[in-house]
This record gives C-alpha cells, structure tokens and sequence, in this order.
C-alpha cells in the first residue's frame, strides 16, 4: 500500500506536468500563425487576371492583397499578413470602411497593418509592392 504522502507527491507531480503542456499550447503566442508574418514572400501576381476592381483581394503565402484604387500602380495596392496577430485567424477586407477587419474578436487593422481597434495590440506586418507592366510583385 503506497503511503499518502508518496501518492500525494507523485499525483502533484503528474498534474503540474499535464498542466505545464496545457498552458503552453493554448498560449496565444503558439497560436498558427500570430504573431509576426511570414517571412521571405516572394511571389507575382498577374494583374491581367487578378485584383481587377477596387476592394479586390487575394491570399497567397500567408499574405494578403488588395486592390486599393485603379491603375496599375504599387500605391493602387497594399499586402499584410494575413493571419491576426491576436490569435492568428485569418483577417479580411472591408472595402466599404477600408480596413482589414479580424471576424474572431473585431480587431480592426488600417490598410498599411497599424492596430486600429483592439483586441490586437500588434500591427500586422506589411510587405513591399512593385509593380512592371501587369505584374505586381510582392515581397518582404
């Protein structure tokens, strides 16, 4: 028969291990995706066939485009992580307020990534935008 004060030892021992794993994945720095973007994005788009009207937008590598006004130009656009630096979930546009907005908490983000409206404290990350021809090209 095992003594009461081993068992209570041992069962403590076992149940802060349990909770140590529980804390550490339901943190929201381990959240997918919070927290700073992705890094080295490269990638093209073909302005032929995407990001054609205004309020347009497309995800690709984790990042998020959208046409910001006509023309073919690097100002026409914007590109920011995609993902929210709350807890990670993926952001969208609001082309009628101008913001990306987060549909999890409400987290309202300007179209260059700054933090408008909370429960987000960190901007989003924004990427650079070149434009040749009808290639928009987007890198960080």
């Amino acid at each position: 028969m095992m003594e009461r004060r081993k068992f209570i030892s041992e069962v403590g021992l076992s149940v802060a291990g349990i909770c140590a794993v529980c804390l550490g994945a339901c943190s929201k720095s381990n959240a997918p995706g919070g927290g700073v973007g992705p890094a080295n994005v490269n990638f093209s788009v073909d302005l032929n066939s995407s990001l054609l009207n205004v309020g347009n937008s497309i995800v690709q590598s984790g990042v998020i485009v959208v046409r910001l006004a006509a023309g073919n130009t690097a100002s026409s656009f914007t590109a920011v992580q995609v993902s929210c630096t709350h807890e990670g979930s993926a952001i969208n546009y609001n082309t009628g307020q101008g913001v990306f907005i987060c549909p999890n908490h409400g987290s309202r983000f300007s179209t260059n990534g700054t933090v408008i409206l909370g429960p987000a404290s960190s901007n989003l990350r924004q990427y650079n935008i070149s434009v040749v021809g009808n290639s928009l090209n987007v890198t960080s």
